[in-house]
């Protein structure tokens, strides 16, 4: 009997993703010359895409220029080149699986030192406490600066299809922009963006109609949203609920749930709720009651490492299994599921009692392992996290010195 694993699956677009496996978004922080995909993204990809997995995510791509993630994070919007981008779709697609882009906007969760802009619903700043000072300080979003956003997503993901992607997803998830005004905690509007439930997923709603209205029906649109954001008061189970109900009627063929934000790093495995200590599938107690009630196909993304657990996932209803990590160290783990096989190794967790830092130094050590591959070699999950942390710090500040020299070359360009 073949697994459900790998059996297809019709989204509403009318895309069939060969399996139900997919390496969820993972940044990269990888970007070219000008913030473009250049040859190690396409090298990681096709390593990837050779794998064996149904759908591949890329790691953010940033739709508005003067607003990253990290500043080795690619940019897609109006005037970037669409070559390198469809030199990287087809890398995607070369072992016969589909391949999304993720579009995002950092708004507040932008690095104190980074050039460009912090924007966020309000002004209120990310609290890390002793490391509050690592984000910028945001200045609250005009109509007109969420209405120009709106149509940046549009923009990118018109182009992301031009360019030869298969979908985009949308996210709103992990404290980005999005999040934030999903969240009662950071959104403390009084206009028609704040308040009620409705209100604070109003921009959310707009990108998703906008950006369905720019690609074609075949284009597959999904979101990535927190099944929780694990703050008290905070985004919870009941409005994502809510807000994949409202995203039924407007095409989108599937939502991958994760949770958390830097504020609390649920999606590293470090949450601070009892319902998701559980080391495997983090989010899986939270996605068992969202999928009673989803209209919408489900994706589930967090600490899946092991055959038996994704079957687990799927026999709960979730529709696709998302792994990032997994496939970081393994990039060929699908492959091996079929025969039966599982990862030689795993990476340990870091364990520092510091949770902003531990967040840091996993994210650092899973780049350490996308740089390996994306050089041709095969990764090594025993790489100590302090010895990835300061490599990764290192590569940071060289990036935002090449990003800001572009970013000023483009601003002037544009002045003139």
């Amino acid at each position: 009997m073949t697994s459900e694993l790998f059996s297809p699956l019709l989204l509403r677009s009318g895309q069939v993703l060969p399996n139900r496996i997919a390496k969820a978004a993972m940044e990269e922080n990888m970007a070219g010359e000008g913030q473009l995909p250049g040859r190690q993204l396409l090298t990681l990809y096709r390593r990837w895409a050779a794998g064996g997995t149904g759908l591949l995510i890329t790691g953010n791509v940033m739709v508005h220029a003067e607003a990253l993630t990290g500043p080795g994070g690619v940019v897609l919007d109006e005037k970037a080149p669409l070559e390198p981008f469809t030199e990287w779709a087809k890398a995607g697609k070369s072992g016969g699986g589909a391949i999304w882009m993720q579009i995002n906007h950092p708004g507040r969760q932008v690095a104190s030192g980074m050039p460009g802009v912090v924007w966020g619903p309000s002004d209120i700043g990310v609290s890390l406490g002793k490391h509050s000072s690592r984000f910028g300080r945001p200045t609250a979003m005009t109509p007109r600066q969420i209405d120009e956003t709106v149509t940046r997503f549009a923009v990118t993901a018109h182009r992301a299809e031009k360019a030869g992607f298969d979908g985009v997803e949308i996210h709103a998830a992990h404290g980005y922009l999005l999040s934030q005004f999903l969240s009662p905690l950071v959104n403390k509007r009084t206009d028609q963006w704040g308040g009620s439930l409705e209100n604070r997923a109003r921009m959310l709603l707009d990108i998703v109609r906008v950006v369905r209205a720019s690609v074609s029906p075949s284009f597959a649109v999904a979101v990535k949203l927190n099944s929780a954001d694990f703050q008290r008061g905070g985004f919870d189970a009941d409005d994502a609920r809510q807000v994949i109900e409202m995203l039924e009627p407007l095409g989108v063929d599937m939502v991958e749930l994760s949770g958390g934000s830097y504020e609390s790093p649920a999606m590293t495995g470090r949450p601070a709720d009892s319902r998701t200590q559980a080391r495997e599938a983090y989010f899986l107690d939270l996605a068992k009651d969202l999928v009673k009630t989803s209209p919408l196909p489900l994706m589930l993304t967090g600490g899946i490492t092991r055959r038996d657990t994704a079957e687990r996932v799927l026999d709960s209803g979730v529709a696709v299994v998302g792994m990032g990590t997994a496939l970081a160290v393994t990039p060929d783990l699908p492959e091996r599921w079929k025969v039966h096989r599982e990862a030689d190794r795993l990476m340990e967790p870091v364990t520092w009692s510091d949770k902003a830092l531990a967040s840091a130094a996993s994210m650092a050590r899973v780049r350490h392992l996308m740089r390996r591959i994306a050089r041709g070699g095969s990764p090594r999950p025993g790489t100590h996290p302090a010895v990835a942390l300061v490599s990764e710090q290192r590569k940071q500040r060289q990036a935002v010195r090449s990003y800001r020299a572009w970013l000023s070359k483009r601003q002037d360009a544009a002045s003139h």
